[in-house]
């Protein structure tokens, strides 16, 4: 198996721009009345009590140098606009231009968190906007756009949980249940609002069991958190079930949103007996993420619990918007500014351009695109480990033959060598050797296609024993994975 050559990568030792540096080299200095100024026009105006003793040792390189140094950096990096990237559970889809061409207009990028409420109508107004499109879209009575991610929204939730709790006077329900499929911020989430963790097991067929939520549920349960459709990417069909044992026993409900992609305009989270949901805006509603941001996780409440939510929220009162800092029981600021607006808006481009129609048609051709690449995938190389027979919503999960170990990382360093990224590896906990494989609705047939053929071409070199120290063709080779994670060895100055 040959690597194509539109794949083929160049070769990079990229130095750093301090080591370029050349005493007296300077980029351009634009002109001012016709004149060349000098970098140090200005300094006259600071009072010497502020100026620096020293000059700043700033790299003196040329323009072209700086322009090339950055150029490379981009092309060593990897994106989905540049390959297939079906990262399961983060939803990397492709992401409109036109949205982000409306995020980064003039009236978006020169607004400013301070400014007084009567000049930012428009912008507020699309918020609130924003907000009675995510009521209608999960079932909830109201959101709060704060929270910068999905963590975040979680977190969010369980404090909710906690005072909502509290104040109607069951301070004892210290107890969330977190199904063992669930993602690591669940329980994170859980631990950091102060509540115990209580594991649910999953059943054979990799779903949530209202026996097994009947097992743990007690007078302390506070909440259960669920993934719909789940990491295995399943949907949970006793979810409505697993709610009323956990409402009967005075507990709420708590929907993780990372999977919302395969429910648009399927399915509610309000409707199946939920009380509270956080959506990964940068996830479902197509906005630019990875690498640790931007994101934004706003969280959303049945009517019980709608003066809990996290101030400020977008009101209307006639024709006008406000920030609304009043909420009678409410957890607070996570933020202090309001959100991350440019988020908000690029989400907000994206549903209305979309529409009702268009939203349901990316959870079907998310579904689809799911279904298709697994229908591909050699079943004898990539086995079915939980829920046999089920059909895979939004991204399936698969094992490496034989649970061989390291074949998972193997695979999905080997891919790298394509120009494809890797699927998640490793995760959900409960599947041995697993490749957890989210293509989005974006792709076409052909990027499916060829996805699966190299998977499967892949494990047969596996098999060979011919995958050891790959990615061989990108710009950072096979990397130390046990000392790259080790504090010591994090080195982030020079």
């Amino acid at each position: 198996m040959s690597v194509p050559r539109r794949f083929r990568q160049a070769q990079w030792d990229e130095p750093l721009l301090k080591d370029l540096t050349r005493k007296g080299r300077t980029g351009f200095v634009p002109p001012k009345d016709g004149k060349i100024v000098a970098w140090t026009t200005g300094k006259e105006l600071i009072p010497a009590s502020l100026r620096r003793k020293e000059e700043l040792k700033l790299p003196e390189i040329s323009e072209l140098q700086v322009l090339r140094h950055f150029n490379r950096l981009s092309q060593m990096n990897f994106s989905v606009e540049t390959g297939t990237y079906p990262l399961g559970s983060c939803t990397m889809k492709y992401n409109p231009k036109v949205s982000e061409y409306i995020a980064s207009s003039p009236r978006m990028r020169e607004a400013h968190p301070l400014q007084s409420e009567e000049t930012l109508q428009g912008l507020m107004g699309i918020f609130y906007d924003l907000s009675q499109y995510l009521c209608e879209i999960t079932g909830m009575k109201r959101f709060s756009l704060t929270p910068a991610a999905g963590a975040q929204g979680e977190f969010a939730g369980v404090l909710m949980v906690r005072k909502y709790l509290r104040e109607t006077g069951h301070p004892e329900k210290d107890e969330i249940l977190v199904p063992d499929s669930a993602h690591g911020t669940n329980p994170a989430s859980a631990a950091m609002g102060g509540f115990m963790v209580v594991k649910v097991p999953s059943d054979a067929r990799g779903l949530v069991s209202v026996e097994e939520v009947r097992k743990v549920v007690s007078e302390r349960t506070a909440c259960m958190m669920m993934t719909v459709p789940n990491t295995l990417g399943l949907f949970e069909s006793d979810v409505a079930k697993v709610a009323e044992v956990v409402h009967r026993a005075g507990g709420l409900m708590y929907y993780d949103g990372a999977n919302m992609n395969a429910m648009l305009g399927k399915a509610r989270p309000g409707d199946m007996g939920f009380d509270i949901v956080h959506l990964n805006l940068h996830k479902t509603f197509a906005t630019p993420h990875g690498g640790g941001g931007p994101g934004a996780g706003p969280v959303g409440v049945s009517e019980k619990l709608q003066d809990y939510l996290p101030v400020p929220v977008v009101t209307k009162v006639d024709d006008r918007y406000h920030f609304d800092h009043e909420l009678p029981h409410t957890i607070g600021r996570l933020k202090g500014c309001y959100a991350n607006s440019a988020i908000l808006l690029r989400a907000y481009c994206y549903i209305r351009l979309l529409g009702s129609d268009g939203l349901d048609n990316v959870s079907s051709l998310s579904v689809l695109a799911a279904n298709y690449l697994l229908s591909r995938l050699n079943p004898n190389a990539f086995p079915i480990i939980q829920g046999k027979g089920l059909r895979r919503k939004h991204e399936a999960v698969v094992s490496v033959k034989g649970t061989m170990s390291g074949g998972a990382m193997k695979i999905a360093k080997g891919l790298l060598d394509y120009g494809v990224h890797s699927p998640t590896v490793y995760f959900p906990l409960t599947v041995e050797e697993a490749l957890m494989i989210e293509p989005t609705e974006t792709e076409t047939v052909e990027a499916l296609d060829e996805y699966a053929d190299l998977l499967n071409d892949l494990f047969a070199k596996l098999e060979r024993g011919e995958l050891e120290d790959e990615p061989k063709n990108t710009s950072v080779k096979r990397i130390d994975e046990v000392k790259a994670s080790h504090p010591l060895s994090l080195k982030v100055k020079w």
